[in-house]
C-alpha cells in the first residue's frame, strides 16, 4: 500500500494518536512474547511434555533473546534503507508466523527454531518502533510518545500473566495448556499488520530519501500548518547536511563524538539489563515457587508483577515530561538495587518461613515499580533520541543489540544459577551489577531533555568535540 495517507483525519492530534497506538502494538507483542514464557515453562517442563532441565529451560527462554539481538542489530539498518513503516509491517507477519509455529511445535528443536524467529521480530520491533515514534512526535511530546511504547510492552506482559494464570488454573491438568498460551500472541500480530496498513511513513525518513512532498504532507496531517512547514525546513536542512556525508555505516562511529554517543547508548542499554529485570519477567513464577508458593498460587501472584509494571509505566510517562532523564534514571536504579538487596537478605534470614514468599512478592513488586516507572521509560527514550538522524537506525540497532545480548546471557544462566547457588546469592550478584550501573549513569550519561532531535544532535556534537579536544591536550601534556 502507498505511503500516501488515506482520507482526511478529524484533526492532527487525533491522527497522531492513532499512529502511536498502531505502531506500539509492536511493543505489545514484544511484551507478550517475552512474558508468556514465564507461565508456560512450568507446563513445558513436565515429563509428559518437553521434560525441560535447567539448561534446556534456559535455552528455550534465551534463544528468543539471541534472535532479538540479531533482529535489533539488522532491523535498524533495514529500517534506514526500506523505511520504518514498511519494516514494522513485515515484522508483524513474522510475529504471526512464529507465534503459530511455537504453539504447534512438537519438540524442543522446533520450539527453539520458532522462538529464534520470534526473537528476530521482537528485536526488530524494539529498535524500530521507538525510533519511528521519536521521528513522528513533536519535541515537547517526544518523551511521552516514545515511553507509551514501554506502556504497551508491560501491558503485553500483564496480558501474558493474566492469560497464563487463567489457563494455568483452569487447565492445569491438561499438559499442553502451554500451547494455548503461546497461540494467543497471534491475535495482536494480526492487529499490528492491519493497523500499519493505514499508518504513514516517518517524514524524516521520507525527506532523507528525497520524497519531500510526501514528507510535508505527512507533517501537515500531524502538525498545524505553520509548525509543519517550520519543522519540514528544519528536517530538510539536517538531511541536506547528512547527504554531504557518506551513507551510514559502522565506520562512522570512529569519529570521536559519535563513538562516545554510541558507547553511551550501549551503556544505557546494558545498565537496563544488569538490573536483573528480566530474571523477574521471564522467571517470576519460578522465583515465587522457589520462595515457597505452589505453581497455581505463583501464577496468580505473578499477575501483581504485571499489574504494578503497567501502573508504574503510566506514572513514568507522566514523570518523564516533568523531570530530566538523568536524575530519573539514577533514582530508578537506586530503587531497584535496594529492592534486590532486601530480597537477598530476607531469603537468608527467613529461609523456610511461611512469610518469605509474600515478602519476596512484595519486593519484586517494589523492584518493578522503580524499574518500569523510571529505568525502562528513560532507557528506550534515550536510545531513541541520542543518535543523529543519519545514524539513528544503525545506532539504536547496535545499542539494542547489546541490550538483547546481555538479556540473553542472563536469561540462559539465571535458572542454572538459581538451581546451583540459590535465590539469595543470585540476587546479591544483581545488587553488585546495579551499583556499577548507577556509577555509569552518574559519570557518563548526558541530559537529553528539552531539545528537538536536531538541536540535541548539535548540542552533543559540540559538547563531545570539546571533551575530545580537552582529552587530547591532556594526553599531549
Amino acid at each position: 500500500m502507498s505511503n500516501q495517507l488515506i482520507g482526511k483525519p478529524i484533526n492532527h492530534k487525533s491522527y497522531l494518536q492513532i499512529i502511536m497506538i498502531s505502531a506500539t502494538f509492536g511493543g505489545l507483542l514484544f511484551g507478550y512474547d517475552t512474558g508468556v514464557i514465564n507461565g508456560a515453562l512450568p507446563f513445558m517442563a513436565r515429563p509428559d511434555q518437553l521434560n525441560l532441565t535447567p539448561v534446556t529451560e534456559g535455552l528455550v527462554t534465551s534463544i528468543l533473546l539471541l534472535g532479538a539481538a540479531i533482529g535489533a542489530l539488522f532491523g535498524g539498518k533495514l529500517s534506514d534503507y526500506y523505511g520504518r513503516r514498511k519494516m514494522i509491517l513485515n515484522l508483524s507477519f513474522l510475529f504471526l508466523l512464529a507465534s503459530l509455529g511455537t504453539g504447534f511445535a512438537p519438540n524442543i528443536s522446533l520450539i527453539v527454531v520458532f522462538r529464534f524467529l520470534l526473537g528476530l521480530a521482537v528485536g526488530g520491533a524494539s529498535s524500530m518502533v521507538p525510533a519511528f515514534l521519536a521521528e513522528m512526535a513533536p519535541h515537547e511530546k517526544r518523551g511521552r510518545m516514545v515511553t507509551q511504547n514501554e506502556l504497551m510492552i508491560v501491558g503485553g506482559q500483564l496480558l501474558a500473566y493474566v492469560f497464563n494464570a487463567i489457563l494455568g488454573v483452569t487447565m492445569a491438568d491438561t499438559g499442553y495448556v502451554w500451547r494455548y498460551m503461546l497461540f494467543l500472541s497471534a491475535v495482536p500480530a494480526l492487529i499490528l499488520f492491519v493497523s500499519m496498513l493505514f499508518v504513514p511513513e516517518s517524514p524524516r525518513w521520507l525527506t532523507s530519501k528525497g520524497k519531500k512532498s510526501e514528507a510535508l504532507l505527512v507533517l501537515k496531517k500531524i502538525r498545524d500548518e505553520k509548525r509543519a512547514k517550520d519543522e519540514f525546513n528544519e528536517i530538510k536542512t539536517a538531511v541536506e547536511k547528512d547527504l554531504e556525508l557518506e551513507k551510514a555505516s559502522f565506520k562512522d562511529f570512529s569519529t570521536p563524538w559519535l563513538r562516545r554517543i554510541l558507547l553511551i547508548g550501549i551503556g544505557v542499554a546494558v545498565v537496563n539489563q544488569i538490573t536483573g529485570v528480566n530474571s523477574i519477567m521471564y522467571y517470576g513464577t519460578h522465583i515465587l515457587q522457589e520462595s515457597g508458593f505452589g505453581t497455581k498460587a505463583a501464577l496468580i501472584a505473578n499477575i501483581a508483577n504485571g499489574l504494578i509494571s503497567v501502573i508504574a509505566v503510566i506514572f513514568g510517562i507522566w514523570l518523564v515530561g516533568k523531570v530530566n532523564r538523568r536524575p530519573m534514571l539514577i533514582v530508578g536504579l537506586s530503587g531497584t538495587t535496594i529492592a534486590l538487596l532486601l530480597i537477598a537478605i530476607f531469603s537468608v534470614v527467613l529461609d523456610g518461613s511461611t512469610a518469605l514468599p509474600y515478602i519476596v512478592l512484595s519486593l519484586t513488586v517494589l523492584f518493578l515499580a522503580f524499574m518500569q516507572g523510571c529505568v525502562g521509560p528513560v532507557t528506550w527514550l534515550v536510545i531513541a533520541e541520542i543518535f543523529p538522524q543519519r545514524l539513528r537506525g544503525l545506532g539504536s540497532g547496535i545499542s539494542v543489540f547489546f541490550l538483547w545480548i546481555v538479556n540473553c546471557i542472563i536469561g540462559f544462566f539465571f535458572p542454572i544459577l538459581l538451581s546451583s547457588v540459590g535465590l539469595a546469592t543470585t540476587f546479591f550478584v544483581f545488587v553488585a551489577l546495579g551499583l556499577l550501573g548507577i556509577g555509569f549513569v552518574y559519570k557518563f550519561m548526558p541530559e537529553t531533555n528539552g531539545r528537538t532531535l536536531e538541536e540535541l544532535e548539535e548540542h552533543l556534537r559540540v559538547q563531545f568535540d570539546k571533551s575530545s579536544a580537552k582529552e587530547s591536550i591532556v594526553k599531549a601534556q
